[in-house]
């Protein structure tokens, strides 16, 4: 098998199972052509499944934000993810989120920040030196809540700070999704 993932759609717990919880094998895995692990730039995948589900109260769709939107500093958004609970701490056996404010592009890459590591098709949260995404929650959502109270994944977990999970002036970077609306399109198409 070429792809040995399994995804679990509707999992709460990692220790149980759990009603409404389906798994699926990964038939496919793909991932951007210029994706540079060294700077984290392109850092973002499809994974097509083995088989459809059926969508219910704890399998739904994630809804994309337009193409080129940018979020403005401060907006409310969340991470989740059973990553750390702490920079050495252990990981979470029950999904965790956390509200990180949106750090504006001019800020983010500011020299003190994250200065030229945190481009324009990435979006930076946290940076309190108090809440972050940690160790494990990778690829886990930057979700932000419209207007009219639906709820978008504007990112996905890229990467956080070296030095560990909850670094003042460091927050969370995220591959910006609305910078890839165009590549998901045409990944879908074609695979």
């Amino acid at each position: 098998d070429r792809y040995n993932y399994r995804v679990e759609l509707g999992k709460h717990s990692l220790k149980t199972s759990e009603e409404g919880s389906i798994a699926r094998r990964a038939a496919t895995i793909i991932s951007h052509d210029d994706y540079n692990t060294m700077l984290s730039r392109n850092d973002i995948a499809l994974i097509k499944l083995s088989s459809p589900v059926t969508f219910s109260d704890t399998v739904m769709p994630a809804c994309l934000p337009a193409r080129g939107v940018v979020l403005p500093h401060g907006a409310p958004c969340y991470v989740s993810g059973w990553g750390r609970l702490s920079t050495s701490g252990p990981r979470a056996d029950l999904l965790q989120q956390a509200l990180l404010p949106v750090v504006g592009q001019e800020t983010c890459s500011l020299p003190d920040w994250w200065s030229v590591l945190a481009t324009d098709k990435m979006v930076c949260a946290g940076g309190d030196g108090i809440t972050a995404g940690c160790n494990g929650d990778s690829g886990g959502p930057l979700n932000c809540q419209n207007p009219d109270g639906s709820w978008v994944v504007h990112g996905a977990v890229s990467f956080g700070s070296g030095q560990g999970c909850n670094v003042l002036q460091k927050p969370t970077v995220f591959t910006k999704a609305s910078s890839y609306i165009d590549w998901i399109n045409t990944a879908m198409t074609n695979n």
